[in-house]
């Protein structure tokens, strides 16, 4: 009794905690009815379906549009200059936010053109083969008969021609290529791939963003993006230069793991970050309560599926006598997209000055108006694809949609400048204060605690700087705890 009535006199002694770290504001509303018709109703119908946060069904749907209208069209900004339509996302959320059935839901449609692409190949590869035999036999009886007169040998060599080429591969998507990876899937597949990653650690934390390929990687991103050939020069390889490819990437990750992401110096002044539209929504957990979903859900996720397989089954826009390269019909801006346009890029050219709103956010704000046309390019082609220019309500959502972007990258500013150590620190804490038991020792963090705090020096620095914020405080003397004789024992402040 009297252990309890000094722990009580401490409670109410002990100054008021600090905060570890300012709270993050709500998240911006994601605006799906920007998204157009078809895919707004899309999104709806993947939140009713598997209620997981409207922001991470939108993504996912916006990807794979946009990674479905890239072999086909370019945006023809008013500066003259030619961009692809692909772009980059990331979807922040915590685990169980039902990050994987949202892109499952989404890239149904894109499974299935695979899947009978694949059929087709497998027939492909064997009137290859059987045509590659023909000509090695071709060429040798050539060879053979005509070894003596060259110049025959060599005319009946060029009127064989090339030898066949294997069929390219149908492979659409991966979710953590390296670089060099990449570049081989761009070689041997068709031109257009995505790089989608329901558990978005794999790449972030993959071999292709390891220190030793880190800078590869980003400015091989960062070319792709802006529609530049890639050039590669290897010592195994050879000379290569991959013209006319595109790609588009979606990766769902944890906030934690964006962290890493967004606080990589490497990665923000190479401009990679700049080329990421980012939403992190709040959490539903809690709210989802089982339930039908709407009978029209399924099919509207139908009506959005047959109208992105539609577009896959169109010819891709190659170069001439190119089988893997693109090259796109460009479309420029109405006259009135155009006018929507520069008041978009006035309005931001006032923001990113010194103290502006968006000065914190200065580097994807400068390629926002670039974004904010390759979004309404991409909702205007899956709306029309036989469109010869951006119209103005198209441009209009591209705009709602990357003021949307925006407002989350000032939102989640400061949480990427939160160090490692708060965050854990933070962890901690919430599981403390889940705990009945008003002390806590050493051994209890680290031996029955949070996964990520696995030894005492961890644990002892965690501990360190709740105790700084005035969470925790250091007891006199060993105390009982959880049965145990400690020495190491702390007072948990609630």
């Amino acid at each position: 009794m009297e252990n309890i009535q000094k722990l009580e006199a401490l409670q109410n002694c002990a100054e008021k905690p600090r905060l570890l770290m300012r709270e993050i504001a709500p998240a911006h509303p994601f605006p799906a009815e920007a998204l157009g018709n078809v895919l707004e109703k899309a999104a709806r119908a993947i939140q009713d379906k598997i209620q997981a946060p409207l922001a991470l069904c939108g993504q996912s749907v916006l990807a794979v549009t946009t990674l479905a209208a890239q072999a086909h069209c370019d945006i023809e900004l008013p500066t003259g200059q030619v961009k692809p339509v692909s772009n980059n996302f990331v979807s922040i959320a915590a685990s169980g936010e039902r990050k994987s059935a949202c892109d499952t839901e989404a890239l149904w449609p894109i499974r299935k053109h695979e899947a009978k692409q694949r059929r087709a190949y497998d027939d492909k590869m064997l009137a290859y083969a059987n045509e590659k035999s023909a000509w090695d036999a071709k060429r040798k009886d050539n060879e053979k008969n005509l070894k003596n007169d060259r110049a025959e040998l060599k005319k009946a060599l060029d009127d064989m021609g090339r030898p066949p080429a294997p069929p390219l591969d149908p492979m659409m998507t991966c979710p953590e290529p390296t670089f060099e990876g990449l570049c081989r899937l761009l070689t041997e597949s068709a031109p257009s791939v995505g790089i989608f990653s329901a558990e978005g650690g794999q790449f972030i934390g993959g071999h292709g963003m390891s220190d030793e390929n880190k800078l590869r990687t980003t400015t091989g991103l960062s070319s792709l993006w802006d529609g530049e050939a890639l050039r590669r020069v290897r010592a195994g390889d050879g000379i290569q230069m991959l013209a006319g490819k595109r790609c588009t990437i979606h990766l769902m990750t944890q906030p934690d793991i964006a962290a890493i992401m967004l606080n990589d110096a490497l990665l923000v002044e190479q401009g990679l970050i700049s080329r990421f539209l980012i939403t992190a929504p709040d959490s539903t957990a809690g709210t989802r309560f089982w339930r039908e979903a709407a009978p029209e859900s399924d099919w509207h996720i139908k009506e959005y599926g047959a109208k992105i397989l539609s577009i896959l089954e169109m010819p891709m826009s190659l170069a001439p006598d190119k089988r893997n390269e693109l090259m796109p019909r460009p479309l420029p801006l109405s006259p009135e997209a155009k006018k929507r346009w520069i008041g978009f890029v006035n309005d931001i050219e006032a923001k990113i000055k010194s103290g502006g709103e968006l000065e914190p956010v200065r580097g994807l704000a400068n390629k926002m108006p670039e974004h904010a046309t390759r979004l309404a390019a991409v909702l205007n082609f899956f709306e029309n694809p036989s469109i010869g220019e951006i119209d103005a309500m198209s441009m209009e959502a591209g705009v709602v949609l990357a003021e949307h972007y925006l407002a989350e990258a000032l939102r989640l500013n400061g949480m990427s400048k939160i160090s490692q150590d708060l965050r854990l620190a933070q962890k901690l804490l919430d599981w403390l204060q889940r705990r009945t038991a008003p002390l806590v020792s050493l051994p209890d963090i680290y031996q029955r605690g949070l996964n990520a705090i696995r030894d005492s020096r961890t644990a002892l620095k965690t501990v360190t700087i709740l105790e700084e914020h005035g969470w925790l405080v250091k007891m006199d003397g060993p105390h009982i705890v959880s049965g145990e004789r400690r020495r190491d024992v702390w007072q948990i402040i609630k």
